[in-house]
């Protein structure tokens, strides 16, 4: 029931997102000051921010840029960071080595300390977010992908690979690859919860997406002046991110406990 509702709600976020592409209930870049701070309504049923904007279709568009970031950031994760991995633990030699120091110096800065430095050097933006973010994740799955990997290529049916004449990259691709796959999936899903915060807390401090681009941590930015006049302004775009990092955070575990490989047999073929 409850991995249930978690995806209904996942599914009404990205759903609202990718509508808000093409449309939203009202325009969120004209301002009505005339109807600046109204309350909901049937016209606006979350009601409206300073500028008269309709809070519903900022929220829509804020999912679409904070989602989409931190969904490109994770891409770009598994992208670089599985073959890395894979390369790591297919390779005895130093190629093997030198990517696992690489990614040690990198995990060791926070993550968000390594966004930061990023954003600033390379300016602030939503697509400036998306490879800070991405950046630090490439480590994450690399380590991942490097540890599943050898465990897999330790066991009997490896060998047997090995000697009917297959090499290291055919090896990885049909029976490492395969195996870990369930993992990388499980892991990803951990992460994408952690950049929907990393998104937040970039544009909240004004190194993610810019006016006049919404995301749900730009418009607690906006609010945050605001707060003893118009609470609602901070209320809603906190409880989007709170609800949508607890929703994939439980689909991450219901996953988790339906792809653990200690519940799982190895696939041979």
């Amino acid at each position: 029931m409850r991995t249930a509702l978690a995806l209904s709600v996942l599914c009404v976020f990205a759903v609202g997102a990718i509508l808000a592409i093409w449309w939203t209930p009202y325009p969120v870049d004209t301002m009505a000051i005339a109807n600046r701070f109204a309350g909901p309504s049937l016209a606006h049923p979350l009601g409206t921010d300073q500028y008269g904007r309709d809070l519903l279709s900022m929220l829509m568009v804020g999912a679409r840029t904070s989602l989409g970031v931190a969904a490109a950031a994770i891409a770009i994760g598994v992208a670089f960071g599985a073959p890395l991995g894979l390369l790591a633990a297919a390779s005895d030699g130093i190629a093997g080595a030198l990517v696992m120091r690489v990614n040690d110096i990198i995990f060791a800065f926070p993550a968000l300390i390594v966004a930061v430095i990023l954003t600033t050097s390379f300016g602030p933006g939503a697509m400036n977010a998306v490879f800070a973010i991405g950046v630090f994740n490439i480590p994450v799955f690399a380590r991942l992908t490097a540890s599943s990997a050898r465990r897999i290529l330790a066991l009997d049916f490896i060998d047997a690979a090995r000697l009917s004449g297959k090499g290291k990259v055919r090896i990885a691709l049909e029976h490492v690859a395969p195996n870990i796959a369930p993992i990388i999936l499980t892991q990803a899903t951990t992460q994408f919860a952690i950049a929907i915060l990393a998104e937040a807390g970039l544009s909240y401090v004004g190194l993610g997406a810019q006016p006049p681009s919404v995301s749900w941590g730009r418009m607690l930015n906006e609010a945050q002046t605001l707060v003893a006049l118009a609470p609602q302004l901070a209320v809603w775009p906190g409880l989007a991110i709170a609800v949508a990092v607890l929703t994939v955070t439980t689909l991450g575990e219901a996953l988790r406990r339906r792809l653990d490989p200690r519940f799982q047999r190895v696939r041979v073929a």
